[in-house]
């Protein structure tokens, strides 16, 4: 069995970070992925939930913000909960098991350090190529 999910997109705020009561980091942010859509249609765009664990979490929360360009590599998880109400709800979320930064933040010079797993931000020789440009209006949030 397989279940491997793989997204590009940006983060549409800043990351939630906690630790749980044994102190291991956990983040959590929202994902803003493309979908594709025919040229005359307006471009529309899945909001998904991601949680990233231990050293990771606090990269991810010390070094991304909203509308940062991100690759994460993980896999789906839904899991049950019952609401303030007493309603059973179901959550659907992609746990990361890899996250790499795409782009550089604004404020970041080319001595910015390695983001989360050991990925360079958008440096020469990053497996994912050099710095991307993107317009800020394209950006949905």
């Amino acid at each position: 069995m397989l279940n491997r999910v793989i997204l590009i997109g940006r983060l549409t705020k800043e990351p939630e970070l906690r630790y749980t009561p044994s102190g291991t980091a956990v983040a959590k942010f929202t994902l803003a992925v493309d979908r594709r859509q025919a040229k005359d249609r307006e471009k529309e765009a899945d909001f998904i939930d991601i949680v990233v664990w231990q050293k990771q979490a606090e990269n991810c929360a010390n070094y991304l913000g909203k509308g940062r360009l991100v690759a994460v590599d993980g896999r789906l998880q839904v899991r049950s909960y019952e609401d303030s109400q007493g309603i059973r709800r179901k959550a659907a979320e992609v746990v990361a098991e890899n996250v790499r930064f795409l782009d550089r933040a604004k404020e970041a010079g080319p001595s910015a350090g390695a983001g989360a797993g050991g990925a360079a931000h958008g440096s020469e020789g990053s497996s994912y190529g050099s710095e991307i440009s993107f317009n800020e209006d394209d950006i949905p949030f």
